[in-house]
């Protein structure tokens, strides 16, 4: 399995802008559609968004279009998400997951996904 590492995390106020980064290493990175997720204290994992392998499709949760960016840079092996518009309920840990394209396309289905970072935490201050 690709193994995934987040960085980026840290403490915004309300309205600023943060962006996390996620490396993958062990396996060939293009055969991955790349995820970004969340999950809140005492909430469930939530889908926030997804970048198929060459980058040509990307899709958002409602809660973050227009503010958050999805991002891949095959020669860095890395995904990004660019957070903008920072909000108080963007507070969460924050993790990128991998998906083998022999399973299928993107999804926002966590189950889907075969490989996980460990998180990085982001919390927004109003």
């Amino acid at each position: 399995q690709v193994q995934l590492v987040e960085s980026g995390g840290g403490l915004a106020q309300a309205g600023g802008s943060l962006r996390l980064s996620c490396a993958a290493s062990g396996r060939t990175f293009s055969n991955y559609h790349m995820g970004w997720f969340r999950q809140a204290p005492g909430k469930e994992r939530e889908f926030v968004a997804t970048i198929s392998w060459g980058g040509g499709n990307v899709y958002y949760a409602d809660s973050v279009k227009g503010r958050f960016a999805i991002s891949r840079d095959s020669a860095e092996n890395t995904v990004y998400l660019q957070m903008n518009s920072l909000k108080p309920e963007d507070t969460a840990v924050y993790f990128c997951a991998a998906r083998s394209i022999w399973r299928g396309s993107p999804t926002e289905d966590p189950e889907a996904y075969n490989s996980w970072g460990q998180g990085t935490q982001v919390t927004v201050s109003s």
